[in-house]
């Protein structure tokens, strides 16, 4: 079956730069995949997203969503950056609400939608509360909210849970977890950590700094013990999760020393 999003030998260098910021990137991203891009800042990690996203025009190199160019952002491509670009005047629901009202889903399509889209992510009790009365983790909620009430077909993760409390963000990470498993849909993240790619990635592409290309691909079993019953604790503390955090800080510092010198 063909993959959702489609990338070949992607290259981008920006106006007015000398180096490329992206080289010879090839990747795939399908309905049931949860492919997560780590690396240091510098590796391209956001640039690639943009790419995808239809923000930003490769240099070379293809970006095919459903075998069709990508040369514009769209709603079958919802993004879920850092900082939640919620709109504060309006409540939780009408957040939610808000993209399927421009793309003009009917009144009462858009209530049942919203209703079903907060119940899976375990925020129907606040629907009408404004943005500035919840906490961190809560609004990171309500932005993977909006983006899979637009009935995306793929979901691009900028760092999501980047500026969340150690706690919060396992929790998200969870709920992301839960959330992929029942809306189907294929998920594209960028992080710079270590424990978070290897717990939530059915693949992960390691990249390297300065031009950003992959340099190591890893297919982790982690979020498919999660989903089978395993605690999360459990799996993060076990030897061979460990041993594989280990070995990827490790290429992590090789990178970083080889840069220096």
């Amino acid at each position: 079956m063909m993959s959702l999003l489609q990338v070949h030998d992607l290259g981008v260098t920006y106006p007015g730069q000398r180096s490329a910021a992206l080289q010879q990137v090839s990747l795939s991203v399908g309905k049931d995949d949860l492919l997560v891009a780590l690396g240091p800042s510098g590796c391209g990690k956001s640039t690639l997203l943009n790419v995808l996203a239809g923000f930003v025009a490769p240099s070379h190199g293809r970006v095919l969503f459903n075998g069709q160019p990508v040369t514009a952002p769209g709603v079958e491509r919802a993004v879920v950056f850092q900082d939640d670009a919620l709109l504060p005047w309006l409540n939780v629901h009408d957040n939610v609400a808000f993209g399927l009202k421009l793309q003009g889903v009917a009144a009462a399509e858009r209530v049942r939608i919203v209703h079903d889209t907060l119940q899976l992510v375990g925020l129907a009790e606040v629907a009408g509360k404004h943005i500035w009365q919840l906490s961190g983790g809560m609004r990171q909620r309500v932005g993977i909210a909006r983006a899979i009430a637009s009935q995306s077909q793929i979901l691009l993760l900028d760092e999501p849970f980047g500026a969340l409390d150690a706690f919060t963000r396992e929790q998200m990470q969870q709920l992301l977890l839960t959330v992929w498993q029942r809306s189907r849909r294929g998920v594209f993240l960028i992080t710079h950590d270590i424990e978070e790619a290897l717990f939530l990635a059915t693949e992960l592409i390691l990249m390297s700094p300065g031009p950003g290309r992959i340099v190591q691909r890893l297919r982790p079993t982690f979020s498919q013990r999660y989903r089978n019953g395993e605690d999360v604790r459990a799996i993060k503390s076990d030897p061979a999760f460990i041993a594989l955090r280990e070995s990827l800080l490790h290429s992590l510092f090789q990178q970083r020393q080889a840069e220096a010198a």
